[in-house]
């Protein structure tokens, strides 16, 4: 957790939700949205970059890192992106910025499909366009007869997360261990199941929305040339990073926070002041 970070749990009724805020609360609102089977915790290195001049707000979907599984073990992405919207309600944010790592960039854009008043602009990191650039893994999958797994088998099976060489943080691998194979399974199916229905720059063109995709070319999940799909999207900004793989928030979290801000400055000064709206702290 980052030095001054707010964490509380919401109820709702879908289940216990753990947020944590940082930065000034008056200042415009970044949404940071994590992948399967990881939580709020990989957006560690990236938040201190961001504090400056944003609200920076991180949500563990359900079933992830401190979040409660949802009472109805429904994993559904627009079920989860329902999800945010109401915490984001209960928080007293009326607009934001939403980030999405991997497949948290499919959360928020449902959750853009759904609040179109409530998103403002979207930038996805290293987040699969369609099913069809997807790269299989090599090697066994987790074992649910052996769960929870050991600290080997969660390496092995999260190393095409990052480039190759790139050290694996524990907090990761326990977040992974804490999870049951249900929500691990469930959660990314849940995602395949939402870009099979509609490929992601499909989905974007039709939202008007100003759109950052930011690419590492050493992906091993994802065809990084993939990256370009979103071109199809009206006015999306599509940056590669070099030598950063599917994870360049914690591979290379500089140049990545530095895209961010320069999008979000963008952003604000060509809208009409929207970004520049203030969230209003927690409602209670």
């Amino acid at each position: 957790m980052t030095p001054h970070t707010e964490s509380s749990v919401l109820h709702l009724e879908s289940g216990d939700l753990h947020v944590c805020q940082d930065g000034p609360r008056d200042a415009p609102a970044l949404l940071l949205i994590h992948g399967s089977a990881t939580s709020s915790r990989s957006w560690n290195a990236l938040v201190p970059l961001l504090t400056g001049s944003h609200h920076v707000i991180r949500i563990d979907l359900p079933g992830h890192g401190r979040s409660a599984e949802p009472a109805d073990r429904d994993y559904n992405t627009s079920e989860q992106a329902r999800t945010l919207g109401t915490a984001l309600d209960r928080l007293g944010v009326e607009q934001v910025l939403a980030v999405g790592h991997s497949s948290g960039g499919y959360a928020v854009t449902a959750l853009a499909e759904q609040r179109p008043g409530l998103v403002t602009a979207l930038a996805l990191v290293n987040t699969g366009p369609g099913m069809d650039v997807f790269i299989a893994p090599d090697g066994p999958g987790l074992d649910p007869a052996r769960w929870p797994p050991a600290d080997d088998q969660i390496r092995r099976f999260a190393s095409t997360g990052f480039r190759a060489g790139h050290p694996i943080p524990q907090e990761l691998v326990n977040d992974l261990r804490g999870m049951t194979y249900h929500a691990v399974t469930a959660a990314m199916q849940a995602s395949t199941a939402y870009l099979s229905r509609q490929a992601l720059p499909d989905r974007l063109a039709v939202l008007g929305k100003p759109l950052l995709v930011i690419f590492g070319d050493q992906d091993r999940r994802w065809c990084p040339s993939s990256a370009a799909d979103y071109r199809a999207v009206p006015g999306a900004e599509v940056e590669i990073l070099p030598g950063a793989g599917h994870t360049p928030i914690l591979e290379e979290p500089r140049r990545t926070a530095d895209l961010l801000l320069a999008f979000a400055d963008r952003v604000s000064r060509h809208s009409e002041g929207p970004l520049n709206r203030p969230s209003h702290g927690s409602r209670g």
